[in-house]
């Protein structure tokens, strides 16, 4: 049997390596993009907000304790959160955690208020 063609819509993820893990950016459009996040235990993502940008986050594995707009709770497989723009945001590894997050296609809107790394 004869192989199909593979079609040009299919495409390798952009992995992005990141202090507290990666990114696999498997999606980034015009109307939307969507990340793979895989968080280290014991790595904190930086403390930050978006003017525009909504997203997404489903806790595919692991364990998170998320920080939201001044509180902290634990994130368990399965569950979901919703950011909205001008939401204060924070996800911390309680253990090693795979988490898949949609979102609006600015990614590059991020206005970083704490990072355990110096980024700015």
């Amino acid at each position: 049997m004869a192989e199909a063609q593979r079609p040009d819509a299919l495409t390798r993820p952009k992995i992005v390596p990141k202090p507290w893990g990666r990114e696999i950016w498997y999606a980034h459009e015009d109307r939307y993009a969507g990340k793979l996040l895989e968080v280290t235990k014991g790595h904190t993502l930086s403390l930050q907000k978006h003017e525009r940008k909504q997203e997404t986050m489903y806790l595919q594995s692991g364990r998170i304790l998320f920080h939201y707009n001044g509180t902290e709770f634990e994130m368990e497989p399965g569950e979901c959160i919703t950011i909205r723009p001008g939401d204060v945001h924070r996800m911390e590894a309680l253990e090693d955690a795979v988490l898949l997050e949609v979102s609006t296609p600015e990614l590059d809107d991020v206005i970083r208020l704490e990072d355990r790394y110096g980024r700015s």
